[in-house]
């Protein structure tokens, strides 16, 4: 993160939690149910792991490892804590504690720090100084941490946001190097990698990569041959355990910004195919140790924001998320819906004023709204949860669901309407809820705190406008055995047709294909082998399935891990398309399509159509042809003749504002084409 501000050092510290008590009240009776959730156990995503819930600490910040602050992220359940802050890694060197052009605060060195995270009970996220350090520093770091003073420090990353160094135009990141491109980046971290796992080779090393969808993704610098993602892994793959991304999605309002959240699963598995081109099999995994708003950064946008992001990535199976930051300082002050914003990054206050003096903050430590929605997440998301299918039938209201080692079914809902209150119906799919009072924990605008009470069923919650809830939901049974869950299946996929294939986990088992839909799995098929072959896809539609093991007593297993595939075109069709994107800013890119007649007569007048993948994706111009655009449906119209086996070009400017998912499926006069 390239924003920070000099923290005051003097100031009393205050109690800054809330005590709530427990209010086992019924809900008033509330009007008809406007919205559908459904949950489906079925249709599982990730498991939480021990470092999920995480959070940015810098050497700037005073209050670094002070008890009062140990304590409140300990209480949120924070499990990770990154040092020694976003841009200032790559200035920071840890054995003298200075970071030259910067501010560094008393009692904030790498021993503090240790102390503090330990006190928390959570894993340190290390960066090394990529920027104006060097391998051997880096090494150096390493064997003192867990050589010297037996930390066992296991996650270290090589720089932050390293693109920032002014290769693609804009600079905040300090980098020395003479060569600032992706490529002597990749070398450097091959170098540093090899330095520090020759100190303990125990340690998992990362590298900075870019967010789908985030600047600069797609743009290709000066010199290069890929984009700063593929020169990265191409050269460095085999060197690193996992990639380090940061979002800061922005938005012309906060409106706008939460509906960003809706994006995180086209960007995660853009990411995942990104790292799978170049792995070579390895299991390398995603961090996200950056993530904020622009508007109402310490109110209730900035809450339903964290708590939306954090549990779509974990969900994912990206294996820890950290919000910037613990302290940050006093920014541009508003009202965002009815309550005073400072404009601050920070969980936690930090006790300052404006210049003249006219505004200033809550006391020091004392918890902004992200921060209680921190501590929902935490209390939502628990290290063994399986995070399962959930979706929603309104786009201003947001499900998320875990299951529970003990068959608990824990429920996020988060209403993203500042005005309304919604009353949602709940529904459940694969499991049966206890009957009686579920117990409700609840974040409103404006609050101080968590409230705690009960509601009389599983099947209907109000939310009020900007609030969140978290309901947990006890088995009508206690899970009584049963089968193992299948190992993750493999699939092989034409353009109609897929095959899922699963090793066996017992005998005189039946397994059942379940494929994810929005919470309401659908049952592909039933079968007592170890594959199912499903036809009549859809070409180029992207499907996830879950494979489950019923025994003999009836007994239904948990899901395997979920594996996403994608349909083709056909093969052998009377037509061809290659789509290109050549030339991209980050925002918006000059595409290349070539269409081939692959029959042996002419195509006399000619309509070309395709859909874009996501709502975020527009078209600008186009030319070679007439182009028009009909929501997500873009039809590229010709008079002119298509010999046998001839080619011809178009060409179209296209806009987007997230992850840029190319289009796969093209039709031609409504004949479905080979996509090259």
């Amino acid at each position: 993160m390239k924003t920070w501000n000099r923290l005051a050092s003097a100031v009393l510290l205050v109690a800054a939690t809330a005590t709530v008590p427990f209010s086992p009240t019924l809900p008033a009776a509330a009007a008809a149910t406007d919205v559908r959730v459904d949950v489906d156990v079925r249709a599982g995503l990730a498991t939480v792991g021990d470092t999920a819930i995480g959070v940015n600490h810098a050497v700037w910040d005073s209050q670094l490892g002070t008890p009062a602050v140990t304590g409140l992220l300990r209480d949120a359940g924070v499990q990770m804590v990154r040092y020694p802050g976003g841009s200032y890694a790559d200035i920071y060197h840890w054995e003298t504690h200075t970071a030259p052009g910067g501010y560094v605060a008393p009692d904030t060195d790498f021993d503090t720090f240790m102390a503090g995270a330990r006190a928390t009970g959570a894993e340190p996220m290390i960066i090394a100084n990529y920027g104006t350090g060097t391998a051997q520093e880096a090494a150096d770091w390493v064997h003192y941490a867990n050589v010297t003073k037996g930390y066992a420090a296991k996650y270290w990353t090589i720089g932050n946001e390293n693109y920032g160094n002014g290769h693609y135009g804009s600079a905040w990141e300090a980098d020395d190097h003479a060569d600032k491109s992706p490529r002597e980046y990749a070398a450097n971290v091959v170098a540093y990698s090899q330095a520090m796992k020759a100190v303990d080779p125990s340690i998992k090393v990362g590298a900075v990569l870019t967010m789908p969808g985030n600047w600069p993704d797609g743009i290709i610098g000066t010199g290069d041959t890929g984009t700063w993602n593929s020169e990265v892994l191409s050269r460095a793959a085999a060197a690193i355990d996992f990639v380090d991304v940061h979002w800061y999605p922005g938005g012309a309002g906060a409106a706008e910004t939460l509906t960003k959240p809706a994006q995180i699963t086209d960007a995660v598995r853009l990411l995942h195919d990104q790292i799978q081109r170049y792995a070579n099999g390895r299991d390398i995994r995603i961090s996200m140790t950056e993530t904020n708003v622009d508007i109402g950064r310490n109110t209730q946008p900035g809450a339903l924001f964290l708590a939306d992001v954090y549990s779509g990535l974990l969900a994912e199976g990206v294996f820890t998320v950290h919000w910037w930051n613990v302290h940050n300082g006093l920014g541009t002050v508003s009202e965002v819906a009815g309550e005073t914003d400072y404009g601050d990054y920070g969980l936690l206050s930090s006790g300052n004023c404006t210049a003249d003096g006219t505004v200033c903050q809550p006391p020091l430590n004392t918890p902004f709204a992200p921060y209680h929605a921190l501590d929902l997440t935490g209390e939502f998301a628990r290290p063994g949860d399986r995070f399962v299918d959930a979706g929603s039938d309104n786009n201003l209201v947001s499900a998320h669901a875990v299951r529970r080692t003990d068959g608990t079914v824990a429920v996020l809902l988060i209403n993203k309407d500042p005005d309304d209150a919604h009353q949602v119906s709940l529904n459940y799919h694969g499991f049966t809820a206890a009957t009686g009072p579920v117990d409700v924990a609840t974040f409103t605008n404006g609050a101080d705190g968590i409230t705690r009470s009960t509601s009389a069923g599983a099947g209907e919650q109000t939310l009020d406008a900007y609030t969140m809830k978290l309901i947990s939901l006890r088995p009508a049974a206690a899970p009584a055995g049963g089968p193992k869950a299948p190992a993750k299946p493999t699939v092989t996929a034409t353009d109609r047709t897929a095959t899922i294939t699963w090793p066996a986990t017992a005998s005189g088992m039946k397994y059942e294909v379940y494929r994810q839909n929005n919470g309401a799995a659908e049952l592909w098929g039933e079968t007592t082998g170890t594959s199912l072959t499903v036809r009549n896809l859809e070409p180029g539609r992207r499907y996830t399935v879950n494979v489950l093991a019923r025994d003999s007593a009836g007994r239904l297993s948990p899901p395997s891990v979920p594996v996403t595939f994608s349909t083709g075109t056909p093969a052998g069709a009377p037509c061809t398309v290659t789509f290109r994107d050549t030339n991209d800013w980050g925002n918006g890119y000059v595409g290349q399509i070539d269409i081939t007649n692959d029959t042996d007569a002419p195509v006399n007048g000619w309509t070309l159509t395709f859909s874009w993948p996501t709502t975020w994706q527009t078209l600008g111009s186009g030319w070679n042809a007439t182009w028009t655009a009909d929501g997500r449906t873009v039809r590229v119209t010709s008079d002119g003749t298509l010999a046998a086996g001839g080619s011809t070009t178009v060409g179209f400017v296209g806009d987007y504002s997230g992850p840029n998912v190319p289009p796969t499926v093209f039709t031609l006069n409504g004949n479905t084409c080979t996509s090259a």
